[in-house]
């Protein structure tokens, strides 16, 4: 692909990252918190793992390989966003800003750090197998996080944020 065209796909894989929260927040407050974080993020890890298969077997061109992320990020994308606020309505509303500002430091580092370390090296050696795995850590770290959501997560929906936690002023 030309090197001209690069921005082409990123504004697509963009769009879908931005049209998952969009599109799919609404189900979180309906569906239920637990149920939405924990589909989301299975279902973008097992298209992740479906994306690793064929970009394996060299089934996929620049824009199916487009396609598969932009689906995989419209998943993950809805689960994370939703993922981050809730975390912090488990915690009394005196300390959620904090809760949110330490789970963002948190997952930032983590990622910020290990990502840079762990998948660089994996994409730049050019070796489609190095790829493939970078892929399937991926895929396994999102269905992780949905197994964990479906048993930790909390069903906060259409509740108030002092039935959740009580506040530290009300004791």
């Amino acid at each position: 692909m030309p090197s001209g065209d690069t921005g082409y796909y990123f504004a697509v894989i963009a769009l879908g990252n931005f049209l998952g929260p969009l599109l799919l927040g609404k189900h979180f407050d309906t569906l239920g918190r637990k149920k939405m974080i924990s589909s989301t993020y299975l279902l973008a890890g097992l298209l992740l793992f479906a994306t690793a298969w064929l970009f394996e077997n060299g089934s996929l061109t620049a824009a199916t390989l487009t396609a598969c992320w932009c689906a995989v990020l419209f998943f993950a994308s809805a689960g994370a966003s939703s993922a981050y606020l809730t975390v912090s309505e488990i915690f009394p509303m005196e300390t959620r800003a904090m809760a949110i500002a330490f789970f963002y430091a948190i997952g930032t580092a983590a990622g910020g750090i290990s990502g840079p370390l762990v998948f660089a090296d994996l994409t730049e050696s050019g070796k489609v197998a190095d790829t493939v795995l970078a892929f399937q850590i991926g895929a396994s770290l999102m269905c992780a996080a949905g197994v964990v959501a479906a048993f930790l997560a909390v069903n906060a929906e259409r509740r108030s944020l002092e039935e959740i936690a009580k506040p530290l002023s009300a004791a």
